[in-house]
């Protein structure tokens, strides 16, 4: 994770917003409708908005200061939730009628769709949906917030093999040394991470021959992890010096702080995972719901993002940003787009025969 920045965040915000001012003499941020202004003291008179993510709050630290900033006597309520728990949480917090969530921001991409599908998101489009690319956007409710690329992660100091450049590489690499590299490789564990196994429907979508690279992994006896630190000190350490399908975002800032890790876009392609976020159905503070997405979105809020090391989907952000992470990709970056197609792995029949090929590759 990069250092954070925060005060710049803050300074760029506000020219949108005379935040100083009094709620009857709020005035639309530069470029909005004018009666957006409305929103701002409604917001404002609710006073909070409750934020549930697996985002830590000390990544979203500059996010949240900015935000604060921009409008006082709004305070961000952040819920740290597991990815894993979101979904769960949010449906069993409607069902007895106490939603306690305003926007929920997750990078399970797929469980945040089927919320949406299932009615627990309240539509909004957003008035920064003009910078946001078609790909990030869903139904006018759900918006992709980041650009995380998915890499090889390496110990250079241990591992001693010519690097794979491509999953065909990687997969011959397992498969013909499965012997000498036994138990040398690992990756996130997708029954365990909601974000893993989005990842790895897209690589089954978008590469023929994934199937082959599991049951190579599994021939080589690799490893698998529930977390991204858990998987930064197994590489670090070098008891396995190799992994596939690791956040970029944070294997960037590890490697940075870390000489003997090294960061490999794969040439083939470059699955760009994100955070996708939508305003809660009978939110309990809807205008500072609407409000804290739009500056998610807008401009400085992703700059906000991006300097936390969460590259952004905006191109015109100073810091990290699609053209930039697509330059270091050569040009392969796949985004994950919220469409339809998500919904289709969360399929009964279509996850258990995932899984089912999954744990027979791995011998469990």
């Amino acid at each position: 994770m990069q250092t954070l920045k925060i005060t710049t965040c803050a300074a760029a915000f506000q020219a949108m917003t005379l935040a100083a001012l009094p709620a009857h003499a709020q005035q639309a941020p530069e470029g909005y409708p004018a009666d957006y202004v409305d929103l701002v003291t409604a917001a404002v008179g609710e006073g909070e908005v409750n934020v549930y993510s697996p985002t830590d709050s000390e990544q979203a630290e500059g996010l949240i200061r900015g935000f604060e900033t921009a409008f006082p006597g709004i305070t961000v309520k952040w819920n740290d939730v597991a990815s894993g728990a979101v979904y769960n949480r949010v449906v069993s917090e409607a069902a007895a009628g106490q939603v306690g969530s305003d926007v929920v921001w997750s990078n399970g991409l797929d469980l945040q769709l089927q919320l949406v599908e299932e009615g627990f998101a309240e539509p909004y489009k957003s008035v920064e949906t003009a910078h946001i690319p078609d790909w990030a956007q869903y139904k006018d409710t759900a918006y992709s917030t980041t650009v995380e690329p998915i890499v090889f992660m390496y110990n250079n100091t241990v591992f001693q093999e010519a690097v794979p450049k491509n999953r065909k590489e990687l997969t011959e690499l397992m498969d013909t040394k499965a012997s000498e590299l036994n138990g040398k490789f690992a990756t996130f564990d997708p029954e365990k991470s909601a974000s893993a196994y989005v990842v790895m429907e897209n690589d089954v979508k978008n590469d023929a021959g994934f199937t082959t690279l599991v049951d190579a992994f599994g021939k080589a006896r690799g490893k698998v992890y529930a977390s991204s630190g858990q998987l930064r000190e197994k590489v670090l350490s070098g008891e396995h010096p190799f992994a596939f399908n690791i956040n970029g975002a944070y294997a960037k800032g590890w490697a940075e702080k870390s000489s003997n890790l090294t960061v490999v876009y794969p040439e083939d392609y470059t699955i760009a995972a994100s955070r996708t976020a939508f305003i809660s159905k009978n939110a309990p503070n809807p205008n500072a719901a609407k409000l804290f997405l739009d500056y998610m979105l807008s401009k400085s809020g992703q700059e906000a993002v991006a300097d936390a090391g969460l590259p952004s989907v905006r191109s015109d952000v100073s810091t990290d940003n699609w053209d930039s992470v697509n330059k270091e990709a050569g040009g392969k970056l796949v985004p994950i787009e919220l469409d339809a197609a998500l919904l289709e792995g969360l399929q009964p029949a279509k996850r258990g025969e995932f899984f089912r090929n999954w744990k027979k590759a791995l011998n469990q």
